[in-house]
């Protein structure tokens, strides 16, 4: 008997034992795949695995993303295209039989589109709405639901007028990005309208733009349009990164003022610059000439702080851009030196050092000068570019336009239009390695309307026609004139 119950009671101690490490083993086996879970996320920042995929045949970086387009002329219009660019799909909206104003603007072809439209709306689809009409609200309420993004450059205020205020839209798809461009911010001249050179002037680009002897200048760069486009862009690719945070859009906005001063800010830098004595880079500093209490204009002088010109090249008198750009940048000054057979400048103590050459840039350039006039200004660069010396041929767009190594990298593209025919536009400005990027023609007036309705918002043949006859994406009929009696 006691032998019986000391056997039964090793028994059960040993099968309690066992139980015991049948539970530790689980345990165990339970923790190992959590950890590898976690230290993947982590070595991934919880991004997705690497693809497999060969580079440039991932998709393209914006591939998914849908953007409701209600801009119109430049700024909004560069925007949306180069997010287009990117891969976006981006559907235009217009106006039944008049579409985007530029449509017409400065045409050169007769019954096409112009150039101002055809270079600032490839890679998009064109669908005709009223918004007056009820169809019309309906359909563009659809539109806000399904896409991510809107972006628009009315004239203050019209966007709420439509009914599009961000609480309608934000409640419609909380997920929805509202995207702006304004002339202004908050302030004074919010309410304002703003063109291109307005937005120079009132961006500080225009005071420090030309000749100190003359009077302000614009650009012919459209940094007031295109540049705020530009920075909206910008802004949009961050509030869609940021939403993959919260789940929420939000308000994304740019004024031109704001993206003129941002490209333009070396200027405000010297204007703070100037409280502490005179901006000694300037050419005017080493003529003697005082400065004022603002940032001044200051020609062709670079605001890099390293001396620069504009000088004449071979076929100046007959050529109006045979010009080069010549810094004389203190590194490579004894290179300069020898190009121009003054090698004696190089240990000349009025010549050697930079502010000993100050006061003698003009002299400095046109010595240069007589030795760029006996070239071409492609050869001087050849030349110069041996040494390490910075320079920059003066590009007319027609050599832009038939430059191959600018057609070879897209930035220059060709696009075939049906009803203007081939065309040039500039490509995506930005390239990636594993995101490619495509330039397609800018749409006809209306062109994608049934496509976008059916294909992309789920309408019904009979719902279509319904629309159709409704005249949400029609023109309005013009009355008929009297019969003369």
């Amino acid at each position: 008997m006691a032998v019986r119950k000391k056997a039964s009671k090793a028994k059960a101690k040993a099968k309690a034992k066992a139980k015991a490490a049948t539970k530790k083993v689980v345990k165990l086996k339970s923790k190992r795949p959590a950890a590898k879970a976690s230290s993947a996320k982590a070595a991934a920042n919880g991004l997705p695995k690497p693809s497999n995929k060969p580079y440039g045949q991932a998709g393209k970086a914006l591939d998914g993303v849908k953007i409701l387009d209600f801009t119109h002329v430049q700024s909004g219009p560069t925007c949306t295209q180069l997010l287009a660019y990117l891969g976006a799909d981006c559907i235009k909206v217009e106006r039944p039989g008049v579409g985007d104003i530029t449509r017409g603007q400065l045409r050169d072809v007769k019954g096409a589109d112009s150039l101002y439209f055809t270079m600032l709306n490839g890679n998009k689809r064109s669908i005709t709405i009223d918004s007056k009409n009820p169809k019309g609200k309906e359909i563009l309420e659809r539109l806000i639901k399904h896409c991510d993004v809107l972006v628009e450059n009315f004239a203050p205020g019209a966007l709420d007028r439509m009914g599009l205020t961000w609480d309608y839209i934000h409640k419609t798809n909380p997920r929805m990005i509202v995207a702006s461009v304004k002339g202004f911010g908050p302030g004074p001249y919010e309410d304002c309208k703003v063109y291109e050179n307005v937005a120079q002037c009132t961006g500080g680009a225009a005071s420090t733009t030309g000749f100190r002897e003359g009077p302000p200048l614009v650009t012919g760069a459209q940094i007031g349009d295109s540049g705020t486009g530009l920075h909206l862009a910008f802004g949009i690719c961050a509030a869609l990164y940021q939403r993959n945070r919260t789940g929420r859009g939000q308000k994304v906005f740019a004024s031109m003022q704001d993206g003129v001063l941002n490209l333009a800010r070396v200027k405000l830098r010297d204007q703070q610059r100037l409280a502490h004595g005179p901006l000694t880079e300037y050419s005017q500093y080493g003529e003697g000439v005082p400065f004022g209490k603002a940032t001044p204009r200051a020609g062709n002088d670079s605001g890099g702080g390293q001396p620069g010109w504009i000088l004449k090249c071979k076929g100046w008198e007959n050529d109006p851009d045979a010009y080069i750009y010549f810094i004389t940048q203190a590194p490579v000054w004894g290179a300069i030196c020898d190009l121009i057979g003054k090698p004696e400048w190089k240990t000349d103590p009025d010549y050697a050092t930079p502010p000993a050459r100050l006061p003698r840039l003009k002299h400095i350039f046109a010595t240069i000068e007589e030795w760029t006039m006996t070239m071409t200004k492609f050869e001087v660069m050849e030349k110069c570019n041996a040494v390490d010396i910075p320079v920059g041929p003066i590009l007319s767009m027609k050599e832009i336009a038939e430059e191959q190594s600018l057609r070879d990298t897209g930035t220059v593209a060709e696009v075939d239009h049906p009803v203007r025919g081939k065309y040039l536009t500039v490509g995506c400005p930005v390239k990636f390695s594993d995101s490619i990027t495509e330039v397609k023609r800018s749409p006809l007036l209306g062109e994608h309307t049934e496509e976008i309705l059916t294909k992309v918002l789920g309408y019904s043949a009979k719902e279509l026609a319904e629309i159709k006859t409704s005249g949400a994406i029609t023109p309005p009929e013009k009355p008929a004139k009297a019969e003369a009696a």
